[in-house]
């Protein structure tokens, strides 16, 4: 359906072009690939399974024809934190956790497709520059602290000393699972504890241990667990492990200087694996990667529980969305390098496509990935076929050298990702710190909004959870532009007399009526940031004034609040004996006024006028000066 949109001309019209591109940019995806899959605790496979999937499926249905995606940082991130809990939750079996997890990242794929569908696209833009920018910079702090450990060759589980720790409450939970499966079976009766006594005694100690190092693992993971284990990790440090990582920081850095032409990247995995292969180094090399095609993960259907599943929805709709802000932003990148013209919502849909595929045959979620989208460009994509190429060449490499890529050691992984953490920190919003102005003054303090916003989602991003930081961020953010809005509407919308503040139209006002007759301008929306100032109407206008004219032709919009408002002061105003006019009122606030009979209860329509001269004219006619 989709290639066919831009006619199969276009779509093999740089062949050449677009072949190049496609595998230069599989090349650049293969070590993040590998990366992020170790990184989110799947394993380097699931993260070329994402990058084949999402790379092929998101440019064949997607709306930007030169996006390569897959695996991104900002998406593994989250998707560790889904992965790890999941895992946790199923006694710390991957293998049981697995369809949980799948279903998870189908489940976003899913509503990516429904964001798509229902237009949300173009609705991405709206959220706030400080909250992606303490996001990013976030990602990256997580990034980099998570890696410390593997780069320095401390894995929690492996430590025996660290994990006999957790061995008393590892007894405790495994009691508590045997407690569990008799209430279920209905077995477990008070007078008789014999089949509980057996259980008990069946429990191995590779049971034991092995809960024990879940435990472990658990209480490492994340910045706070990583930053708590740090002092035992530097007793324990492999020297080896971080020359390893050493190494491959500085030859993705130093060999940028010598030519960006080639990924640095891919030039460090390949030399520093290749040597310590080949010079036979005891190191830990990362997990085996499968040989042969990949096939679907059927559990997530047949072993799918709706129960389990359902307190990671909100999760899910996060990812979705994060995706779609991953993409959408690399789309407008590709944007200004080709001079071309994206469709977010077609986009979407084959985000959602790509990631849905991606998770039924076991690879992690990502996004649209702008290095990758920028190498492509250069080297000369221009069609969706150069995304769908580096989806094939990834498939190539790993059918081809699947059992070589498996002896790569862990901490060059961990050193190429440490980069990643380096380079996807927002240093344009660090840097504009001391120069935003300062304008929120809490206490003695005056400090910038903005400021506030960007640290508050870094802080909660990187110390708790990074879903519920960016919602605090959006709802934070939303509610300070409330407020400038507000009070910038409030202070141009004043009531004074007419001698203070008279339009053009208003200048022919007979003088002899200036005390019996007020005039309110409004001046922007009638919302709830400004319905405060708009009830102090009644209390400012003084006892001569029998009239008060209303001038909305500048209130385009009016909200409940604002309609609550009004009907409040309008009904003052009529206990006071005062008219009221209303001036060129606009077809939104009408609306919502005769919803609930303002007009024409409070107002008669014949006390509406389309423009200023008109109610002159029925001031003229019906005011008296009372002087």
């Amino acid at each position: 359906m989709y290639p066919n949109d831009s006619n199969m001309k276009n779509f093999f019209s740089n062949i050449k072009g677009d072949a190049f591109g496609g595998i230069t940019a599989g090349i650049v995806a293969l070590p993040l690939a590998l990366a992020f899959g170790v990184s989110s605790g799947l394993g380097p496979s699931a993260g070329l399974y994402g990058a084949i999937f999402i790379s092929f499926f998101a440019a064949l249905f997607g709306g930007t024809n030169t996006q390569i995606s897959g695996p991104t940082a900002p998406m593994t991130a989250v998707s560790m934190v889904v992965i790890a809990g999941i895992i946790a939750a199923n006694d710390g079996s991957v293998e049981k956790a697995l369809p949980y997890i799948l279903t998870v990242f189908l489940l976003a794929g899913l509503i990516q497709i429904g964001l798509g569908v229902l237009g949300f696209g173009k609705y991405i833009k709206y959220i706030p520059y400080p909250v992606v920018s303490g996001f990013m910079t976030a990602i990256g702090v997580i990034i980099i602290i998570t890696q410390v450990l593997p780069s320095i060759g401390y894995y929690p589980k492996e430590d025996v000393e660290f994990v006999q720790q957790f061995k008393p409450k590892a007894e405790e939970l495994i009691l508590e699972n045997i407690l569990k499966e008799e209430a279920g079976e209905g077995i477990l009766v008070l007078e008789d504890f014999k089949e509980t006594v057996k259980r008990a005694n069946d429990i191995s100690s590779d049971q034991i241990l092995k809960e024990s190092q879940t435990l472990a693992a658990k209480e490492a993971s994340g910045v706070t667990g990583a930053v708590k284990v740090f002092p035992r990790a530097i007793k324990n440090i492999k020297f080896l492990e971080l020359i390893l990582a050493l190494i491959t920081i500085f030859i993705i850095y130093g060999f940028k200087r010598i030519t960006t032409k080639i990924p640095s990247a891919l030039v460090a995995l390949v030399v520093v694996s290749g040597i310590a292969y080949g010079f036979g180094l005891d190191y830990k090399s990362i997990d085996e990667i499968p040989t042969g095609f990949p096939i679907p993960v059927m559990e997530i259907f047949t072993e799918f529980k709706f129960t389990r599943i359902t307190p990671y929805i909100f999760t899910a709709i996060s990812l979705a969305l994060l995706g779609a802000i991953d993409s959408l932003l690399t789309s407008v990148v590709a944007d200004n390098m080709t001079k071309t013209k994206h469709q977010p919502n077609k986009e979407l849909v084959g985000q959602g496509i790509g990631n849905s595929i991606a998770a039924i045959f076991g690879g992690i979620p990502g996004a649209g990935a702008t290095i990758r989208t920028v190498v492509n460009i250069n080297a000369g994509g221009k069609t969706k076929l150069s995304g769908m190429i580096a989806g094939i060449m990834l498939l190539v490499i790993m059918l081809g050298l699947g059992p070589v890529a498996s002896k790569i050691p862990a901490a060059v992984l961990a050193g190429i990702l440490i980069t990643v953490g380096i380079g996807v920190m927002d240093y344009k919003g660090l840097k504009a710190i001391p120069a935003l102005p300062k304008d929120l003054k809490i206490g003695p303090l005056k400090m910038s909004s903005e400021v506030i916003i960007m640290l508050v989602v870094l802080i909660l991003s990187t110390f708790w959870d990074l879903v519920y930081a960016v919602g605090i961020g959006l709802v934070i953010a939303s509610l300070l532009f409330m407020k400038k809005i507000g009070d910038l509407t409030a202070k141009r919308s004043d009531v004074k007399p007419l001698k203070e503040e008279a339009w053009a139209d208003e200048s022919g006002f007979p003088v002899n009526l200036k005390e019996e007759v007020f005039i309110k301008h409004i001046k922007g929306p009638l919302f709830f940031g400004s319905t405060s100032e708009f009830q102090q109407l009644a209390k400012q206008i003084p006892k001569t004034a029998k009239t008060v004219v209303i001038r909305l032709g500048r209130m385009q919009y009016m909200d409940q609040s604002g309609l609550y408002a009004m009907e409040d002061v309008l009904v003052d105003l009529r206990k006071q004996n005062i008219n009221v006019l209303m001036v060129n009122l606009l077809k939104q606030p009408e609306y919502m006024m005769e919803r609930i009979d303002i007009i024409p209860d409070l107002i008669p329509r014949e006390h509406i006028f389309k423009d200023f001269d008109s109610c002159l004219k029925w001031i003229k006619l019906n005011v008296k000066d009372k002087v």
